[in-house]
């Protein structure tokens, strides 16, 4: 009989404190995030799904607490050890946040000119790799992000995500402001990338259809903390009045029958 390999921390976070001011937003947080996961981070109205991602990547300093990224303390490191990991994740915001000046194309490379040294067709070469990986079309490249749709924007994010072949990726709200369709087609890309690449995906969402879909565990933030995680399927049996709310809900049920739909589907399909 075989054994169960031991499961890897990519990310590890212990007794994180947040806090603006007087308002502490958590306090003694811990989170391990496993090699090769797709994690889904949920929670109510300002239990900072958003801060908690910010923090871990470092736009936030946080007040106490420690988070190692691939093994490197990123908050008490070294300042030549945190940009070694930085160029082992990449980000997608949940507006995008492109720059408005550069092209797609532009956009893509801008990692690539921040932390490689090659040569402006290998740029142009693998940037445009990433572009056609998202599912953009040739003509994106040379498009300003004022010129694409919302979903366009947030594949062309994608793609600056994944330029330097990173082995994490943050998704802050993926979905949000994409109609179901978009949001549907956007969830089938990264659960595709996920098994791909390899990829250990930390999403900030608030779509039960995403959880559902691609999720293999969900944190819950509550309380200033993880108040629950584990497999989506646990999440009714939580005892706490937002969590039973959230996921016991219509929308919910919804979204668990479209999933069981779909597999039930891609079973008789094979």
């Amino acid at each position: 009989m075989q054994s169960t390999p031991p499961r890897e921390a990519v990310i590890e976070v212990r007794g994180l404190r947040n806090q603006f001011g007087p308002q502490v937003v958590h306090d003694d947080l811990n989170l391990d995030v496993w090699r090769g996961e797709v994690l889904g981070i949920v929670g109510g109205s300002g239990t900072g799904k958003s801060v908690l991602l910010r923090t871990i990547v470092g736009l936030n300093s946080p007040a106490a607490g420690s988070i190692k990224v691939l093994g490197v303390d990123v908050v008490n490191g070294s300042e030549e050890d945190r940009q070694s990991v930085e160029r082992r994740w990449g980000v997608a915001f949940q507006d995008g946040a492109l720059f408005s000046s550069l092209s797609v194309l532009q956009n893509v490379e801008a990692p690539m000119r921040e932390h490689l040294k090659l040569s402006e067709n290998l740029m142009s070469a693998l940037g445009q790799l990433k572009i056609s990986l998202v599912g953009l079309q040739p003509l994106a490249c040379g498009k300003m992000p004022s010129e694409l749709s919302g979903g366009m924007r947030k594949r062309a994010a994608l793609a600056r995500a994944l330029a330097l072949d990173p082995e994490i990726v943050f998704l802050d709200e993926p979905t949000a402001g994409l109609d179901p369709i978009g949001a549907a087609a956007y969830d089938e890309l990264i659960g595709e990338l996920q098994h791909a690449l390899g990829l250990t995906v930390f999403m900030v969402t608030h779509d039960l259809d995403s959880l559902y879909a691609i999720c293999d565990r969900v944190a819950v933030l509550a309380e200033k903390r993880v108040y629950a995680e584990g497999p989506i399927e646990m999440m009714p049996e939580v005892d706490h009045p937002w969590i039973q709310e959230y996921f016991t809900g219509p929308r919910a049920r919804a979204a668990q029958t479209k999933t069981e739909t779909k597999t039930d589907t891609a079973s008789l399909e094979s």
